[in-house]
């Protein structure tokens, strides 16, 4: 039997344990429910301490499993590198890689500050990317694992209005293939979670309250659940809505890029009057 069927198998019953980036709100939490609702202990990552600690005692009690808190700010220079030096200190093995912290940020890009476009890059690029490559060798030594990047459907095109969060999540939804076809024959697996809109606190931080694109949003727990599944089934790319997936991959590539510009950046401005 091949060894991406191999994985296949293994990965139904897989447990474990779980790092799940972002975990104290949003798709991350909803994660670390699914994971602890399957016996499976996780490490909760994430800046608010207090919203971790609370999330861990409701696991704990709930489902009788351990959940680790690590407050961290991965957008800080090193933050990760110290994630996983605190990981392997507390002499924890992890199993599954929830790379899911990341942010966005709406306005034309020379009228956005610097310092907040290099944070979302040092966020959701070079963060995922370091835990990615620490954590994958460790488990490519073991000879099995699960990542799972939580992209989004925004990394299959250019976006005005949000530049550079679309460009990061062009490189994760990229990455995220390269890094599983690097790594399957050794019993690792990546999935990218590419989802549309989904209703978390992302509009909020990212000021894209009352605009078309924050309409209509699936919920955190659905979207989570659907890419939860993926990972474990070694899915390559996982959008969570059929029609999402069409759009992405048979009407989006065949339309010409002015008119794809001008339709992200129609559905990114906010409503007037």
């Amino acid at each position: 039997m091949p060894c991406g069927d191999n994985n296949k198998e293994k990965s139904a019953e897989m447990t474990g344990t779980a790092l799940i980036t972002g975990a104290s709100s949003g798709i991350g939490k909803e994660f670390a429910r699914i994971h602890a609702s399957k016996k499976g202990d996780v490490i909760l990552v994430a800046r608010r301490e207090a919203s971790l600690i609370e999330l861990k005692n409701e696991l704990e009690a709930k489902e009788g499993i351990v959940a680790h808190v690590m407050t961290c700010d991965l957008a800080r220079a090193g933050a990760a590198e110290e994630l996983f030096n605190r990981v392997k200190a507390a002499e924890l093995k992890v199993d599954i890689l929830i790379n899911n912290a990341g942010f966005g940020g709406a306005g034309r890009h020379v009228e956005r500050p610097l310092a907040d476009e290099l944070e979302m890059i040092d966020l959701n690029i070079k963060a995922l990317v370091t835990l990615t490559h620490r954590f994958a060798a460790d488990m490519t030594a073991a000879g099995h694992g699960r990542i799972l990047n939580v992209g989004s459907t925004a990394g299959f095109m250019p976006g005005a209005l949000q530049a550079v969060y679309f460009a990061t999540k062009a490189f994760v939804n990229s990455f995220s293939q390269a890094i599983d076809q690097e790594l399957r024959g050794n019993g690792v697996t990546c999935t990218v979670l590419t989802p549309g809109y989904v209703e978390t606190e992302f509009a909020k931080r990212s000021n894209l309250e009352d605009t078309p694109l924050a309409k209509n949003g699936a919920t955190a727990q659905s979207v989570a659940q659907y890419g939860y599944d993926a990972m474990l089934a070694g899915d390559l790319v996982a959008v969570n809505e059929r029609k999402l997936s069409f759009a992405v991959n048979w009407v989006i590539p065949l339309l010409p890029r002015r008119m794809v510009l001008k339709m992200t950046q129609k559905m990114q401005t906010k409503k007037t009057g």
